[in-house]
């Protein structure tokens, strides 16, 4: 006998109605697992598929049903991207999204949302990457962390120990939010003139900048590393991308770079900060990223 619930309307509605209060958190917990808008959108658009076709009258908390699901479906794309990006052409760096009009992704929590923890989060492996996430920035149990991912509760609590370890070991001390805006504004303010000295200016000593342009011509395929030719680089931006738009925009709850030319955006650029001043700079160059960067900015304003 068939033991699924008929998919009645008033069934099929009541599924909706509950997949729709927890999107936001599956969205968050794909997102971050595989630093990827288009990859999350996928994995729980597939939520929502298996979703309609389970047999809910056994389940007893759909959030947690929909969270193990999201999980286990985020740790499978994630294995099988990694092939994918060790063919990349330069750094790979996460897809950005839109927090400034489109907060879900962090409405929980901010933690593990900024791309630079994302890209350290990539150095982990996918179940290490997962267990981090749902301790962290979703605070769950590491019961129900151990249930989701197939552990034992000690296993799990050594993963999310050693990833916590792994962060701290390649993350240095931020400055707090208002100096880190004051860095990026005085950074967005110099890129715009193309003033060489006003950028080291604002720049540590030891900066690093990141350029992912997936083989664009003209992009660097390598770390540039020191304040002299990082700003350097960076005032090479106006010749690079002519008549474009410096803005401060919000990405991944914080705020950044956006350069836009004919009302399309053709790059982003994310910094990190610490005492010595940015020691951190994400260009997001490749254009796929930045349409996905556009469609998180759409789904937030609620347009197509």
């Amino acid at each position: 006998m068939d033991q699924h619930q008929p998919l009645t309307d008033d069934a099929l509605d009541a599924a909706a109605d509950a997949f729709e209060r927890l999107r936001p958190r599956l969205f968050g917990i794909a997102y971050r697992v595989l630093g990827s808008v288009s990859e999350a959108e996928d994995v729980v658009q597939d939520v929502w598929v298996r979703w309609q076709g389970a047999d809910r009258t056994t389940v007893l908390d759909p959030g947690a049903f929909l969270a193990k699901t999201t999980t286990r479906l985020a740790i499978n794309v994630a294995r099988s991207a990694r092939a994918r990006r060790e063919a990349y052409v330069g750094p790979w760096l996460p897809e950005p999204v839109d927090t400034g009009v489109d907060p879900q992704v962090g409405a929980e929590r901010g933690e593990a949302l900024e791309l630079a923890v994302l890209l350290v989060l990539q150095r982990l492996n996918p179940v290490e990457r997962a267990a981090y996430v749902l301790r962290e920035a979703f605070d769950y149990a590491y019961d129900e962390i151990a249930d989701m991912l197939r552990l034992s509760q000690a296993n799990t609590r050594q993963i999310v120990s050693r990833a916590r370890r792994r962060l701290a070991a390649e993350r240095r001390e931020p400055v707090d939010a208002a100096q880190h805006r004051r860095l990026l504004e005085a950074f967005v303010a110099a890129a715009r003139h193309g003033d060489v000295a006003a950028l080291e200016s604002v720049l540590s000593a030891d900066v690093v900048a990141y350029a992912d342009g997936n083989g664009m011509r003209g992009v660097a395929r390598l770390e540039i590393v020191g304040a002299g030719r990082v700003a350097k680089v960076t005032a090479f931006a106006q010749k690079f991308f002519p008549r474009a738009e410096y803005r401060v925009a919000e990405a991944n709850g914080q705020p950044c770079l956006l350069l836009v030319r004919d009302g399309a955006a053709v790059a982003l650029v994310s910094a990190t900060a610490g005492p010595g001043g940015i020691d951190g700079l994400y260009w997001v160059l490749a254009p796929d990223k930045l349409r996905a960067y556009e469609r998180s900015a759409r789904r937030g304003a609620g347009r197509p």
